[in-house]
């Protein structure tokens, strides 16, 4: 169980904080998101819990144990909005080893299975892959990991309906034995796949019951 307790987030060039003493508690098998428009603080969040940055003030506990940004490092896996500007890789193959480097085959292959890119050329380069590869491909780096949180950023931005309707159902199956949670300016586009959120306004979360509001 991840636990966020009164998180906060103030940069230091900033009059005001970001985040103003959040709670938040997230479990395995519950897919859960956070909307909000673009500015409010969705992807600090994210950026919080995974360890890229340091909280102002609060706790961030996995299973009870308060973590440091190191600790939180190797816990999550974040995939960023558009991944695809963020492949290093000269290949698939590459892509997925990277920091991996003594991946084992099998594992790999299962990986890509799990995403749906089990019939995928390693030799192929992503940036010649579709979208809705390029995405899976962003998952499956993280899973080789295997990260006991996952989080998603924008993970539909760009998509058509029908590749978006192929994560969606993609992320039904990743969410049933780890934390996942989604951040998007979207949530009706999660409706029947995530039935928990909240919407982060002013720094706060508020519970949000229907994932139906244009936000």
């Amino acid at each position: 169980m991840l636990e966020l307790q009164a998180l906060r987030y103030q940069p230091a060039t900033a009059a005001e904080a970001v985040l103003k003493g959040l709670d938040l508690t997230l479990k395995p098998g519950e897919p859960a998101l956070v909307a909000g428009r673009s500015g409010s603080g969705k992807t600090t969040l994210m950026e919080l819990i995974c360890g890229l940055a340091t909280p102002s003030g609060g706790t961030i506990r996995w299973q009870g144990q308060p973590l440091n940004a190191r600790q939180r490092r190797w816990l999550c896996g974040l995939v960023f909005q558009f991944p695809e500007r963020h492949f290093l890789g000269l290949s698939v193959g590459q892509e997925l080893k990277l920091g991996q480097r003594r991946l084992p085959a099998e594992k790999l292959e299962a990986v890509l299975n799990q995403v749906g890119l089990g019939s995928l050329s390693l030799q192929q380069a992503p940036e010649r892959l579709s979208g809705g590869q390029q995405r899976r491909l962003a998952l499956a780096v993280q899973l080789v990991r295997d990260p006991a949180v996952l989080l998603l950023d924008e993970p539909t931005a760009g998509l058509d309906w029908s590749v978006r309707q192929e994560v969606l159902q993609l992320l039904a199956q990743l969410s049933r034995d780890r934390v996942l949670l989604v951040v998007t300016h979207e949530p009706e586009l999660f409706r029947g796949v995530i039935e928990r959120g909240w919407l982060l306004e002013h720094g706060a979360l508020r519970p949000l019951p229907a994932l139906l509001t244009m936000i």
